[in-house]
């Protein structure tokens, strides 16, 4: 398969000016710069929450105003010859969280502290850690940020030749000279940046540095996965892919269902209500989604709080068919969509990934089928599987490969039925749907409604728009591309689940609804059916290509990741998850 390269208008209307603490991110990471300032990704992390804990003090602005800058030495040329230390006991004038800009350099910072003394003005930096074994007193990282600090001070007419890097954790203020090859450094990286940007291709990852670890968009930027299979002559070794993302997300999907009830917010938690009675409590920090099912209410402070936080809202039916998504603003990664719009148009390019998405189905319906039949069973539904793969793989229309899927679903679903255990009423000869006829379709429903869900979510977070898919081709309302990364999962995740249920006995035949024809869930079955699907994604699963094992909640935000990194031409095609 040939790499997906689309030929897609890029930006080149670069920000006049460039923050300070991008030069920081590029002398530490071309790639985390590109990631922060082109893309706009960013996520938190223990140390980036320390950090920002750190600078409480100094996040609020002064509202004292400042002397003229000829009132503290104006217009006095920044110079190496210039850096001797003032006297301590020079009385100060201090300002905090000072935004200020410099056209001429083409750059802007808000400056933590100014501190203003003897004709010298001097920005102060906080920065989380203590004070590193470095023999220029700090890291070149914070030395350009402070630097590029000292030269907006410079073109807004103060005299200003050494900055302070104040290091929280060890109390310590290190003075750093803005000397001439300081100066020139910031100058040519500000360069440097300004052209990689201009250039619209991403840095490649940093090739296994101790860096990556302790950096917050590490699970964003793939580096040791992207590496890996940018070469694939080098899948055949495996090699050694460190896993430097949790296995498992702390916070949990918190789904609310019982009609009439309202969501709304004290403080840091989530309260669910009904009648004016307080049902249930939930800290925010401990909550992913918010999945209401029916006629639930939502405060305007809790949809305002929630958006704040980053937490999306779903709202479904009663009966869970998934029909909105409140979250905050769009994601601003406008590179990526793109790309997305730029393949989507394009027949041959999306047939490629079309492809790959209906073959990762086929292969891991296979599976399921060769791990749970019986060996006198499996050679007859397994065959005809094995076959429809290798027509799949030669499709030459997005029409065949549709037909094709058909007729693999039709085997599938056959070999499936056999699977089932439970009475009578969970027999199945098909799939049908809008609406179910019985139960065990019924169940199919519902979990893939969840599972559409989760990757809509999770495509929103990655910057795509999740309505314009590949081998879904648009529709009204449709999540088309959240359909297309769920084909290879739903054997996985919401087969695998309905499974589970029936055969352990988790939902009987008194758990459904009949009517007119159609069936649905009571409400303590769909309780019953979500906590098994839940359960399912945060079964730890080992990762086929990189060896590390992560939950499937995990492997579907991976695995979104690297469809972004195979439309940004990082990678030559969409890896697959396919279980063994």
């Amino acid at each position: 398969m040939t790499t997906v390269v689309a030929s897609v208008p890029r930006e080149t209307d670069l920000p006049d000016l460039v923050p300070a603490r991008m030069l920081n991110e590029f002398a530490y990471c071309p790639r985390l710069a590109y990631l922060e300032w082109v893309q706009g990704e960013f996520t938190d992390n223990l140390e980036t929450l320390e950090g920002r804990f750190g600078h409480r003090r100094v996040d609020h602005a002064d509202r004292r105003e400042l002397p003229e800058p000829h009132e503290n030495g104006a217009d006095v040329r920044l110079s190496s010859e210039e850096g001797a230390p003032r006297p301590p006991d020079v009385e100060k004038l201090h300002s905090r969280s000072l935004m200020l800009s410099a056209p001429g350099e083409g750059l802007i910072a808000k400056i933590d502290v100014l501190e203003l003394a003897d004709g010298l003005a001097s920005p102060v930096d906080y920065k989380h850690g203590y004070v590193p074994d470095s023999p220029d007193g700090a890291w070149e990282p914070e030395r350009v940020q402070l630097c590029a600090q000292g030269l907006i001070l410079r073109e807004n007419g103060f005299r200003c030749v050494s900055g302070i890097l104040y290091y929280i954790d060890s109390r310590r203020r290190v003075t750093i000279n803005f000397d001439d090859e300081l100066i020139g450094r910031t100058r040519e990286l500000l360069r440097q940046l300004r052209a990689v940007a201009a250039a619209g291709r991403i840095p490649p990852p940093l090739d296994d540095s101790p860096k990556c670890p302790r950096c917050s968009l590490v699970g964003i930027c793939l580096p040791d996965e992207t590496r890996l299979l940018a070469c694939p002559t080098s899948l055949p070794t495996r090699g050694e892919v460190r896993r430097l993302m949790p296995a498992r997300d702390d916070a949990l999907p918190l789904y609310i269902q019982d009609q009439g009830t309202t969501l709304g917010k004290s403080g840091d938690q989530l309260i669910i209500s009904a009648k004016g009675q307080t049902l249930r409590k939930v800290k925010m920090i401990d909550v992913s989604q918010v999945n209401l099912l029916g006629n639930v209410q939502v405060t305007a402070q809790a949809v305002r709080e929630l958006a704040a936080a980053g937490i999306p809202i779903c709202h479904f039916s009663y009966g869970g068919w998934f029909y909105a998504v409140t979250h905050s603003l769009i994601h601003k990664n406008i590179e990526l969509r793109q790309r997305q719009f730029a393949v989507a148009a394009l027949p041959d390019q999306s047939l490629r990934l079309a492809r790959q998405f209906v073959l990762g189905k086929i292969k891991n319906c296979r599976t399921l089928l060769r791990r749970h039949l019986p060996e006198n069973l499996a050679r007859e539904y397994l065959a005809p599987l094995a076959r429809l793969f290798q027509q799949a793989r030669r499709a030459g229309s997005l029409e065949s490969l549709l037909g094709v899927e058909g007729l693999a679903a039709k085997a599938y679903f056959s070999g499936f039925a056999r699977l089932l255990k439970g009475p009578a009423d969970f027999q199945i000869e098909n799939r049908n749907r809008r609406p179910p006829r019985d139960p065990v379709n019924a169940l199919l429903s519902f979990v893939y409604a969840m599972l559409v869900k989760e990757l809509t979510l999770v495509l929103h977070a990655v910057g795509f728009d999740p309505l314009l898919g590949f081998y879904h081709r648009p529709r009204y309302g449709r999540p088309s591309l959240a359909l297309d990364l769920a084909e290879p999962f739903r054997p996985l995740l919401a087969d695998s689940a309905v499974l589970t249920l029936i055969n352990n006995g988790e939902v009987a035949p008194k758990d459904f609804l009949r009517r007119a024809g159609a069936v649905a869930l009571t409400p303590p079955a769909r309780r019953t059916v979500i906590g098994a699907f839940e359960r399912r994604l945060d079964t730890l699963v080992t990762h086929p290509i990189f060896g590390y094992r992560i939950s499937y909640r995990q492997v579907l935000e991976v695995q979104a990741r690297l469809l972004a990194r195979t439309l940004l031409d990082e990678l030559p095609e969409y890896p697959n998850f396919c279980t063994r």
